[in-house]
């Protein structure tokens, strides 16, 4: 398997070089006014914790961090107290004499506070902060002054616990960690309430409220980890900055330029498979929210890729898990966000190190939307340092002008400078009474000095009123300046209070669209849920018509091959009985055709005269002729719905018997006239004749298709 990353270091890879490719461009981010956020991930006993924390004599990432923060701001760190942060994930500036009453009652405190650089540092993390880097940012604001406030928090089985907050130890009744609430400021960043913010002015104050944390956090002893972290710790660092005043000496009083950026780093608890670490009771149950907490990171990630590949707009579960919700604000595109991936080379880790690594290398796809950067605040650059030559030259001269040589020799030099247009004054000493020549030149040299001084008056009340007409009409440009400055600023004043009108109406306006967006988000939520709730039913009730489609024609089939079977075998069953049936009807007419024959050739027989009687001894010597049956001819043979067969005659086979004499005697000769009564004797001899019958019937038990019907003889009185 091949994964692809921005970076991939060695197994033996130094701090310090994971450090300046990871790190370094995320603090330098921070001091220039932005957030960021760093995270490490891996499967358990993977290194997460080391890469964050180090060991001793090699710091990891976080000291690294606040080394190079305090390396860049030291000389520019505000005092104590001066910033100070509310309960709504703000900042607020406080004046000096605030900040200095602040200060009094901390030193007021039972226990004082050791100073910074007094303060005795803990042996067991101190060779972890020992840096000899001295890493900082090159370009840093000087203008400004900072201070940093520092926050410890984890999140265990998806709570939230302050790992700084100091509960009143009691041994009878031990007041269990109270959990603290996730809410959104006014710019919509996501801050815990609650939580103690500690300011520090150095990397070893800040790392040691670290390490008191860091004892806190829950940890177990595993299968496959000995200290294995069971929550998620997560160290935030926030950087407050605001400019100073005009004049360089004080922090500017306005809120608005207060800057509040934030850096948090996060060690992840390690993703665990409970076959492997044995995990009961707690242990499991810490075990599922870890992997639960991890599988709703990757999830959002996911929703987030696929919105940006695809153009959807899919909402993103950040709210399923604490940790997700926390860092909403950094997905949303509020900062800049590192992963590092730890992998363990051990051969037991293998599949869980190749579902982390596919995870990472997905993440890379994701872009998210950089912060713009701040206004200037519109002072002049360079106003710390031009104060600070001020004071420097202010405190030289004030030396100088303390000093009283030298203040004599500078008097001294301006009257000489002054004097030196004046003629000299020359010898006033009298050695003589009569000496009449040193009173004379010494009024002259003092007339030529009186009108010297005259002219200088006069040249110097010129200047003074050359000098006061100059300063009257400078004066007066002035004030025409000043009005004229004066009411280009109220306009102006009226323009900005025009647009801050109109910005607090935008930012109302704002605050209402983004209400009704998120109850927008939330109605299309629940109608995403019932519309998915719905396809599913849709889908399963589509799946069962199919089904009863399917069902149906199946039952269509086969209730049309039992009708197709049924109608065949009701047709041939017709068949066999519109056959039988004509078999029947013709066997009747061929019977009752049969006797219509005889009947006819009984009635168009012509009559014979009737043969005497032989004698018995003839009649025993000729034997009585019979008619001769004719050959059956064999009929239909049917199968029978039991199996077997059936045989349809579809023949008549008529028997006839003469009687060799006549039922009654003649008295008369048989030659002679038949007497009248003849006739009657002879209609008895048809109707005797035609009272024998045999009729053919099928199924007749006298014979194959025979069946004899015998008329009683009609006798006339």
């Amino acid at each position: 398997m091949q994964y692809s990353f921005k970076e991939v270091f060695g197994t033996l890879v130094a701090q310090k070089e994971l450090f300046d490719v990871v790190a370094k461009p995320l603090v330098e981010d921070l001091i220039r006014g932005k957030n960021g956020l760093l995270f490490t991930y891996g499967v358990t006993g993977s290194g997460k914790t080391h890469t964050m924390t180090g060991s001793p004599g090699d710091g990891g990432l976080l000291p690294r961090c606040l080394a190079m923060i305090f390396n860049s701001i030291g000389p520019f760190q505000a005092k104590r107290f001066v910033f100070k942060l509310d309960d709504k994930n703000g900042v607020d500036v406080q004046c000096e004499v605030d900040a200095l009453l602040e200060r009094q009652k901390r030193d007021a405190m039972p226990v004082p506070k050791t100073p910074s650089g007094k303060r005795q540092i803990d042996p067991e993390f101190a060779d972890m902060i020992n840096v000899q880097d001295h890493c900082k940012v090159e370009e840093v604001d000087e203008d400004n002054v900072y201070s940093v406030f520092v926050s410890y928090i984890e999140i265990y089985n998806n709570y939230i616990y302050d790992l700084l907050e100091e509960t009143p130890f009691d041994l009878i009744k031990p007041k269990p960690p109270q959990s603290k609430i996730l809410r959104e400021d006014q710019n919509h960043n996501m801050y815990v309430t609650g939580c103690t913010e500690v300011e520090v002015k150095s990397t070893e104050e800040a790392f040691e409220v670290f390490w008191k944390g860091q004892k806190k956090r829950r940890i177990a002893n595993t299968q496959l980890n000995r200290e294995s972290s069971r929550s998620h710790g997560v160290f935030i660092i926030k950087l407050a900055q605001a400019p100073l005043d005009a004049d360089g000496d004080n922090v500017l009083q306005e809120k608005e330029q207060i800057t509040l950026s934030q850096l948090s780093l996060v060690d992840l608890a390690g993703s665990e498979r409970t076959n492997r670490t044995k995990a009961e009771g707690n242990r499991l149950r810490e075990a599922g929210n870890i992997n639960q907490s991890l599988m709703t990171l990757r999830t959002c990630i996911e929703v987030l890729r696929e919105n940006q590949m695809y153009g959807t707009n899919k909402m993103v579960p950040y709210r399923d898990s604490k940790l997700t919700h926390l860092f909403k604000n950094y997905f949303d595109g509020e900062g800049k966000v590192r992963m590092i991936v730890c992998v363990n080379p051990k051969a037991e880790d293998y599949e869980e190190s190749l579902q982390v690594m596919r995870f990472a290398e997905m993440t890379q796809e994701v872009e998210v939307a950089r912060p713009v950067d701040r206004p200037l605040c519109g002072l002049t650059p360079g106003r710390r340092f031009r104060n600070q030559a001020f004071r420097e030259e202010l405190a030289q001269k004030l030396e100088i002008r303390g000093g009283p040589i030298s203040g004599e020799t500078e008097e001294q030099s301006a009257s000489e400078i002054l004097l030196q247009n004046f003629p000299p004054l020359p010898s006033c000493e009298l050695l003589d009474i009569n000496d009449d020549q040193t009173l004379p030149k010494l009024t002259g040299v003092l007339e030529e000095r009186h009108k010297l001084r005259q002219k200088l008056s006069e040249e110097f009340a010129k200047n003074v009123l050359t000098f006061k007409t100059i300063l009257r009409e400078l004066d007066s440009s002035v004030m025409s300046k000043e009005n004229h400055f004066q009411g280009k600023l109220s306009e102006k004043e009226k323009v900005i209070t025009g647009q801050k009108t109109e910005l607090e109406r935008l930012e109302k306006k704002i605050k209402t669209l983004e209400y009704k967006i998120e109850i927008l988000e939330k109605t299309a939520t629940i109608y995403e849920e019932d519309k998915r709730h719905l396809q599913q039913e849709l889908e399963s009730k589509s799946q069962k018509l199919q089904r009863q489609a399917s069902d149906k024609r199946r039952l269509e089939a086969r209730l049309q091959g039992m009708v197709a079977e049924t109608t065949m075998k009701w047709e041939k069953e017709c068949e066999r009985r519109v056959a039988a049936k004509q078999l029947e009807m013709q066997n009747k007419l061929w019977v009752k055709d049969e006797k219509l024959k005889q009947l006819k050739a009984i009635v168009t027989e012509p009559k014979n005269e009737k043969p005497e009687r032989p004698s018995r001894e003839r009649d025993r010597e000729k034997p009585i002729p019979r008619s001769v049956s004719p050959t059956p001819v064999p009929g239909d043979v049917f199968k029978t719905r039991g199996g077997g067969q059936a045989v349809q005659f579809t023949e008549i086979e008529t028997l006839k018997q003469e009687s060799p004499t006549g039922r009654k005697r003649r008295s008369s000769p048989s030659n002679a006239d038949p007497p009248e009564d003849a006739a009657d004797s002879e209609w008895t001899d048809v109707e005797t004749r035609c009272s024998v019958a045999v009729e053919m019937r099928a199924g007749s038990a006298l014979g194959p298709g025979y069946q004899h019907h015998a008329m009683p003889k009609r006798r006339k009185p």
